[in-house]
């Protein structure tokens, strides 16, 4: 099965800065592609929202809300995506979700598409 395991989340006070990581894994099998991956965030009783993607070639992608201040990235090599989050504000409070897009099966000729999410991390931003 392939997992992807965020780490790096916590409390921060306004104006400060955290970073996201988020690696993807497979159990078992390979992972033979790694296309567009993203960063989304949910804050209680509202839905999950895009913060930023970004695709196997760099394409970046940013919500309005966290443009110039978040940053996304990725190392293929590792299979890690990144965000980047400075002069964070109360209102970037949420637990962020992972989320890639990838082609995974025990060999080339049968690996399927998917779709697949971190369980979250949480980002407190306060005094």
């Amino acid at each position: 099965q392939v997992q992807l395991v965020e780490s790096g989340g916590g409390l921060e006070q306004p104006g400060g800065s955290l970073r996201l990581s988020c690696a993807a894994s497979a159990a078992s099998g390979s992972i033979f592609s790694l296309n567009a991956m993203g960063w989304y965030r949910q804050v209680p009783g509202k839905e999950r929202e895009l913060v930023a993607t970004i695709t196997s070639g760099g394409e970046t992608n940013y919500a309005d809300s966290v443009k110039g201040r978040f940053t996304i990235s990725r190392d293929n090599a590792k299979e890690t995506v990144y965000l980047e989050m400075n002069s964070l504000k109360p209102e970037d409070t949420a637990v962020y979700y992972c989320n890639a897009n990838l082609k995974y099966g025990t060999y080339y000729w049968d690996a399927r598409n998917l779709e697949v999410w971190g369980q979250g991390t949480l980002v407190t931003v306060s005094s």
